[in-house]
């Protein structure tokens, strides 16, 4: 079994790390997982932050939701990150050259990580996105 987890593990971070997690809004930019992004760390300073999550509610645990369902998902994410004061860009999580349908998703600015894990697992999500004050993205696996 262990085995089966550490492979899985590796599967997963193999493909979220080529992934390009892109920002929307005025001045697009795109997020590298291991990169510096220093339009993110421009967004961090505008913000005031020194932290960021790149999260999604998409297709739990990695099965695939219908568009409508997703869509839901999100709009109860949004809503979450709304009531809790937080101020965040959409974006959207996809693989350069997959099969897998681009994620809706959220930059969230000022997260700390143990709160970016924590709304990530309450949204069944197997990873997340966090950068912290060096503007360098990483892969957080949560299960």
């Amino acid at each position: 079994m262990t085995d089966f987890l550490e492979f899985r593990s590796v599967r997963l971070a193999g493909g979220r790390s080529e992934t390009e997690y892109r920002v929307h809004g005025d001045a697009p930019f795109t997020l590298k997982i291991g990169t510096a992004s220093h339009p993110l760390y421009e967004a961090h300073q505008r913000q005031n932050v020194a932290c960021s999550a790149f999260i999604t509610a998409f297709n739990p645990y990695g099965q695939t939701f219908d568009e409508t369902q997703n869509l839901q998902r999100n709009a109860t994410l949004r809503a979450e990150l709304v009531k809790g004061g937080r101020a965040l860009m959409e974006g959207i999580g996809q693989h350069p050259s997959n099969d897998w349908p681009g994620e809706n998703s959220f930059l969230v600015f000022g997260v700390l990580l143990e709160d970016a894990k924590t709304l990530g697992t309450s949204f069944q999500q197997n990873a997340i996105v966090w950068t912290g004050a060096d503007s360098v993205p990483q892969l957080v696996l949560l299960r």
